[in-house]
């Protein structure tokens, strides 16, 4: 047995059961089966069709469109896993065995939770859910192909992050309101992050520091930020733990004339001592690179944990 699990938005934590060999109109007129009551779902929005094997679906020509993993569609054939957008609710297919298809509610009780536990909740426009249950990159993605405003804010263990959309097109990001990182350094950490809340907050475009707008495309921001991630953890599997407390040989057993630029450059983030994580905070560049300067200074000698 199949469902749609609402994973963000007004209905978020409701679950709605699909049936062999039924066919479900989503929007937000009441004599719908199921009904989405925001402003941003049209009257008819999409129709979902389930037979013995698989499950489809098609967008009735709404206002804001239907998407699924990041891509504007007509109609489609879904698989388990898939995330839908429509309105501010992203919607999880999910396959269901045992003791879940037991418990499984009607359509009706379904419908019924779903009203009730949304309108307990206060009113809100807003996007929200957890990253365990979308990653960054795939949320990025549908914000980027709804074309959403706003500031999508990042809560986790590890600080608050936000990125800044405009009409889709990331142009600005920072972690705990610091604005004096490289907004791309910034992007590339933020996609390590992979636990904690999310929402996207509207309002007015801030005002950006000259030179640090981001103008890559959203994709090649993507593209670039999963390349970094991966080879930073290949990387730091090169490097002492991230906790480890640097200090600086006396005398140095090379010239800093003889240390390239970017080696300079992480090799005064290590004066005063420190742990090589702050060396990746402090550091300019992104941590891909700052990773590399600093394997290259342990390995000549230049600083020492």
């Amino acid at each position: 047995m199949w469902a749609l699990r609402f994973i963000s938005g007004k209905y978020q934590g409701g679950e709605f059961p699909l049936r062999p060999n039924r066919e479900i109109v989503i929007g937000r007129s009441s004599e719908l089966d199921m009904v989405l009551v925001e402003d941003m779902v049209s009257r008819k929005h999409a129709r979902i069709h389930t037979d013995s094997t698989a499950v489809s679906i098609e967008d009735l020509g709404s206002t804001n469109g239907t998407f699924v993993n990041g891509e504007k569609i007509r109609t489609v054939e879904l698989k388990d896993g898939d995330r839908i957008l429509i309105g501010t609710s992203i919607i999880k297919l999910v396959v269901l065995n045992g003791e879940a298809v037991k418990n499984n509610l009607s359509e009706t009780e379904a419908r019924s939770k779903m009203q009730v536990e949304a309108n307990q909740r206060p009113p809100s426009r807003s996007m929200s859910g957890s990253i365990d249950e979308i990653p960054l990159p795939d949320l990025i993605q549908l914000l980027s192909t709804s074309r959403k405003s706003g500031q999508l804010v990042l809560r986790t263990d590890h600080g608050t992050g936000r990125i800044f959309f405009r009409k889709g097109q990331i142009y600005f990001a920072k972690i705990d309101d610091s604005g004096d990182s490289n907004p791309r350094k910034v992007m590339y950490r933020l996609l390590t992050w992979n636990s904690g809340f999310f929402e996207l907050e509207q309002g007015d475009e801030i005002a950006v520091p000259a030179g640090e707008e981001i103008d890559d495309s959203t994709e090649a921001l993507l593209m670039e930020g999963m390349r970094q991630m991966d080879e930073f953890a290949v990387a730091t599997e090169k490097l002492p733990p991230l906790s480890s407390v640097i200090t600086i040989p006396r005398p140095l057993p090379v010239r800093l004339r003889d240390l390239s630029p970017e080696e300079l450059d992480v090799f005064e983030l290590t004066i005063g001592g420190g742990t090589l994580q702050s060396v990746f905070d402090r550091a300019n560049a992104p941590d891909l690179a700052t990773a590399e300067q600093l394997q290259s200074l342990l390995k000549k000698g230049v600083v020492r944990v």
